[in-house]
């Protein structure tokens, strides 16, 4: 068969929408009836969910076509011995057709139907309906009840029990997952899990100290005194409250003392507990358990004095005493007291009883002064914050002008009480005063690695790139490395007999013999592209009996040109053999096949070959799966063979010419 090479080194991604899960299981059951791959479908949705329902779903629809198949052939043929291959389909086929004739064979030999022995659920569904299809009518209708996991209804229709749900083939149930459906009653902070048949309801927070769980699943106090878990000493009782309990002292104390934690009797100080116990001109005195109240003493209070003979309080006149209490002020005598008459710009302070200043900064402020006021004796002053200054005035403050005594190194922008300095572009501000403008390594950036493809270079205020010396030259936005083609530009050394391949950063001056009893399918050309291939088939001389025998039928050249993997994350398709045998096909003389392998040249184990299908056809991989730091050369002998059953039928060699340059671009 011909092999079409097509080399790809880009990815596609593709866009999915959120589709039900029905939708899901109906895609994969089509595709099932279309034979295809149900391990490598193509995805209608990003939710593994999707993926896991539509590939089940798929199984399903093959596995039931597979072992109807298997059915049809032991009651059509009585026989399953050309079911000798030993595929995954024909061991489903096979599993159903010999458990077809195992029901045959109980039914012949008049056993039951309903047989016990251990073949397996499905063989045994299998050789159960093949046993009945073969009975007699009276047996048949004594043996029906077996058709239905749970409950028949009649008219060969089953029905599940509560939580069940029926199957696709009417007979078996399967759990449904309430859980799943959202048809569980739990509440809010409990979660869901589904048992076999129906659910329950498990909280996600406990209750807490001093509840427990009941078997509703509410929270319940535990009477800690009831149940003993107390921990009140011998000379106290235990009282329960919700979520604990209390220790109260059994011993009761009496009038005029009060109990601690421990149960001790504390005497009340009664003269500091309450009010004013004793009537008016008594003073209290505490007692253990109460207090006693004696008359006060003469006791003349402040501003007054006791008389000459020391019965009653006078008035004291401050105003006529040795000291100046208003300190040049007017003083005038109240009964008790006295008060100042306080000269302009003093007021009488009622406590200390001294004039003082106004401040007239403190009563009116926000009113003399548009910034800062500063009191002083008698009067005030205003000033400004920085930034501004007092205006003519001497309340208000207008804007100061900074930029005028140019601070700044660049640029300098006057705003209201203060400038801003600001660099020009490729320029920072200092951190240091403000004012200064430094340069900007773009080179020494976090993101400096990535502004220049190759080298970065500072400059003031700017930076620039710059690329390999030879095979690249810098692109129009001064940043990427464009590679230089050789073969297009006519810089290349090849002689006429050579064609000139283009790789990252240089060319290749290649040529090709074909081996003998080979010839060549096409002409040399001066540029190869890398889409191009040069291919010899087979050519025998007449009576070449060994080269009619000899199974490979082409040799092949292709050639691909990669740049340094630094950053190697996951594998990278980078060379795909399409063939035209069809996946999963079937001859008249048997299975068809064919296998991919890597001869030769694998450096570092860093590319392997897989086989998948596309389009209903088999196609080989060439991956990338380790990074490979070039310049490197090598060359990968590929093996595509075709395989019957019968043995190899077929064998093509194609050589991939692998460049990897110096360089990630």
């Amino acid at each position: 068969e011909d092999l079409l090479l097509i080399l790809c080194c880009f990815l596609m991604f593709v866009g999915v929408e959120q589709i039900s899960i029905e939708d899901c299981c109906k895609d994969g059951q089509k595709r099932g009836n279309d034979n295809e791959e149900c391990a490598s479908l193509p995805l209608i949705s990003g939710s593994n969910t999707c993926r896991i329902v539509q590939e089940q779903c798929c199984v399903t629809v093959l596995e039931d076509n597979m072992c109807t198949t298997g059915i049809n052939m032991a009651k059509g043929q009585g026989a399953c011995e050309s079911l000798f291959t030993n595929t995954c389909e024909t061991k489903t086929t096979k599993m159903c057709c010999d458990c077809c004739l195992l029901g045959k064979a109980t039914q012949e030999q008049g056993l039951p139907c309903d047989h016990n022995l251990s073949v397996g659920y499905q063989c045994g569904l299998v050789s159960r309906a093949c046993c009945v299809d073969g009975a007699p009518d009276n047996q048949t209708t004594a043996k029906t009840e077996w058709k239905c996991a749970h409950n028949c209804v009649g008219n060969d229709t089953c029905s599940c029990f509560k939580g069940y749900k029926l199957k696709p083939d009417g007979k078996s149930c399967e759990d449904i997952n309430e859980c799943l459906l959202g048809a569980s009653n739990c509440r809010g902070g409990e979660r869901c899990i589904n048992t076999e048949g129906s659910f329950r309801c498990q909280r996600e927070v406990s209750c807490g100290t001093g509840y427990e769980l009941t078997d509703n699943n509410n929270c319940k106090d535990i009477d800690e005194c009831e149940s003993g878990i107390h921990n009140c000493g011998p000379e106290f009782e235990c009282q329960n409250t919700q979520g604990s309990f209390r220790c109260l002292p059994k011993v009761k104390c009496g009038a005029g003392f009060i109990q601690d934690a421990l149960g001790n009797c504390i005497d009340i100080n009664e003269c500091v507990s309450q009010t004013s116990p004793c009537h008016r001109g008594q003073i209290c005195i505490n007692t253990v358990g109460s207090y006693i109240c004696q008359r006060n003493s003469v006791n003349c209070g402040r501003g007054y004095h006791l008389n000459e003979e020391g019965t009653r309080c006078v008035d004291i006149d401050e105003c006529k005493g040795p000291e100046r209490v208003c300190a040049g002020h007017g003083c005038i005598n109240l009964i008790g007291s006295y008060r100042c008459e306080c000269e302009t710009g003093y007021i009488f302070n009622s406590i200390s009883r001294v004039c003082e200043d106004i401040n007239e900064c403190r009563h009116y402020p926000g009113r003399l002064c548009a910034h800062k006021c500063e009191n002083t004796l008698g009067s005030y002053q205003c000033s400004c914050t920085t930034g501004f200054k007092l205006a003519a005035d001497g309340r208000n403050c207008d804007d100061l002008n900074e930029c005028e005594s140019n601070p700044c190194s660049q640029e300098c922008a006057n705003v209201y009480g203060s400038y801003q300095c600001y660099c020009r572009r490729g320029y920072q501000l200092s951190d240091i005063d403000g004012m200064t403008c430094e340069d900007i390594d773009e080179c020494a950036l976090p993101t400096g690695g990535h502004i220049c493809s190759y080298r970065c270079h500072n400059t003031p205020g700017s930076f620039h790139c710059s690329c390999p010396v030879s095979g690249y030259t810098l692109a129009p936005n001064g940043r990427s490395c464009q590679d230089i083609d050789e073969c297009v530009t006519g810089t290349h050394t090849c002689t006429v007999n050579q064609s000139c391949f283009n790789v990252q950063g240089g060319f290749r001056c290649l040529s090709f013999e074909c081996p003998n009893n080979y010839r060549r399918v096409g002409e040399t050309v001066v540029r190869l592209e890398r889409s191009d291939t040069i291919r010899c088939i087979k050519s025998c001389q007449p009576n070449d009996v060994a080269c009619v025998l000899d199974p490979m039928h082409s040799v092949s050249h292709s050639f691909i040109s990669l740049p340094t993997f630094r950053e190697f994350t996951k594998p990278e398709e980078i060379v795909f053999l399409r063939t035209t045998v069809p996946a999963y096909g079937s001859y008249h003389l048997g299975s068809y096949d064919v296998k991919f392998d890597i001869l030769e040249g694998n450096v570092e184990n860093a590319f392997d070959i897989i086989k998948r299908v596309e389009n209903g056809m088999y196609v080989g991989v060439v991956r990338q799966v380790k990074s490979l730091i070039g310049p490197l050369t090598t060359v990968l002998k590929l093996s595509t063979r075709n395989l019957t059953t019968q043995g190899d039928s077929g064998q093509n060699i194609i050589n991939v010419h692998v460049f990897v340059s110096e360089f990630w671009f």
